[in-house]
């Protein structure tokens, strides 16, 4: 399966910390040799402060070895720097521990207005803000989530927008939230990184060029997938974010098209907006085929594209093999095989009056009385107009008309939403030109982890 593994591609736009859950995973699942795994996660903690991990997993790669020197030695200059940091955030520490600075830094939202009551009232410095930041990235790299995230969270209410290290501090404090499993956090910091990426106004950006911001949006592209898998309304929002906002769609076909495999997963596992999705999602998996194709993909197209009905059930079977071997979409494996399997059945449906349950349990690659048991199921819930005939082994389908009301009510539902992506992309237009005039001088925030891009 490491033909269709996306690791190597996914690995180079995520902070290193976060590669450590997908090798864990590979490692599991004995994709690759288990010693390139140990050298591949040593590889990335050479560059952290985790080195206690580093030395166990030097001890398994080399049972019969010795520990380097250079190991302990960094372990002693990581403890005695973190010493050093520990006392100089002293009076920070006591600032933060005040009740009333607390009440403060939740009730007030002008970071300006905070900063100053913090230096009449507590000697708060500006050098303080900056010893905050590399504490916190100091804690991260330690492998100290939770820590980091608290310090960052201050970091981020103190420091002004305009501020280098302000966007810094949005990436460290949303990989703490994705390796801490605080998904609603995690959504939370996504969302605040998204506007400050793509801000309602064009001349508020923290990036010059065009570039700049297609690699900011490929990178939150990257980092979004742990948090849309996991939180309770993902696959809703990977499909508006991906699908339907025009510069994130752009950024997927220009610098990313595997993403196509989490976008199909999440429409195919989508029950209730399943229609127009789809035929958006066909559109777009049609014209990036020659650049990206896996068997979830190929799938879709098979079965709404080419009509093949065993391409879709050949596809269907090694879809579930690169489903049990991702490392984001495991948990989507049942919701898919399912969904993909009513997908056959209803396609099949509009061209067939009487389907044979043999037949039918062949395109599903399933066996009859399975599949028997399936459609019956789908009957009872209402989610099937048919009748069974068990007798003879046949479904016999009912008439599907749809009154005129209802078509006008489909072919009309979407022009709200394609309306306002008409209005956005003419704001954008306009404030291009503008800033065509007026481009500004300010250098891009440096990212969270500059070695890993």
């Amino acid at each position: 399966m490491a033909e269709f593994d996306l690791t190597s591609k996914i690995g180079q736009y995520l902070d290193r910390h976060l590669v450590f859950p997908l090798l864990e995973f590979l490692s599991v699942q004995e994709i690759y040799d288990e010693n390139d795994m140990l050298q591949g996660k040593l590889d990335l903690l050479s560059n952290t402060n985790m080195v206690d991990f580093a030395m166990d997993v030097y001890k398994t790669l080399h049972e019969d070895s010795d520990v380097p020197a250079t190991l302990r030695e960094k372990r002693a200059d990581v403890v005695n720097r973190l010493k050093r940091l520990q006392q100089e955030m002293e009076p920070i520490f006591t600032i933060f521990e005040d009740a009333e600075v607390l009440d403060h830094i939740k009730s007030t939202r002008d970071s300006r207005q905070l900063i100053d009551y913090l230096v009449k009232s507590h000697g708060f410095q500006q050098e303080m803000l900056n010893l905050l930041y590399d504490y916190a990235k100091f804690q991260y790299d330690c492998g100290n989530y939770s820590g980091a995230a608290e310090y960052l969270y201050f970091h981020r209410t103190l420091v002004s927008p305009s501020d280098p290290k302000a966007t810094s501090s949005l990436w460290g404090k949303l990989a703490s939230e994705i390796l801490m499993q605080n998904w609603d956090g995690a959504l939370e910091d996504l969302n605040k990184l998204q506007e400050v990426i793509d801000p309602a106004d064009k001349m508020e950006s923290h990036f010059i060029t065009p570039l700049q911001s297609l690699q900011q949006r490929t990178w939150l592209i990257h980092w979004s997938l742990f948090v849309y898998f996991n939180h309770s309304e993902g696959r809703d929002l990977i499909i508006d974010k991906f699908l339907y906002q025009p510069a994130y769609l752009n950024a997927i076909q220009t610098t990313c098209p595997h993403i196509l495999r989490y976008l199909t997963t999440a429409v195919i596992t989508n029950k209730t907006r399943r229609r127009q999705v789809l035929k958006d999602l066909v559109k777009v998996i049609q014209q990036e085929s020659y650049t990206y194709r896996d068997p979830i993909t190929e799938f879709v197209e098979c079965l709404y594209v080419n009509f093949d009905f065993d391409g879709a059930q050949q596809k269907l079977r090694e879809c579930e093999k690169v489903l049990v071997n991702d490392f984001f979409l495991v948990a989507c494996l049942q919701d898919f095989i399912e969904n993909a399997r009513l997908f056959i059945f209803e396609t099949f449906c509009r061209i067939h009056n009487c389907i044979s349950i043999n037949m039918l349990a062949e395109k599903l690659n399933m066996k009859p009385d399975e599949a028997e048991r399936w459609i019956v199921n789908l009957i009872r819930n209402a989610r099937l107009d048919a009748k069974l005939d068990s007798k003879l082994g046949h479904v016999v389908m009912g008439t599907q008309n749809v009154s005129p009301y209802q078509q006008v009510i489909e072919k009309t539902k979407n022009l709200i939403h394609r309306n306002q992506i008409l209005a956005v992309n003419l704001e954008k237009k306009e404030t291009q030109i503008k800033q065509l005039d007026s481009a500004k001088q300010q250098p891009p925030p440096a990212p969270w982890a500059p070695e890993n891009y």
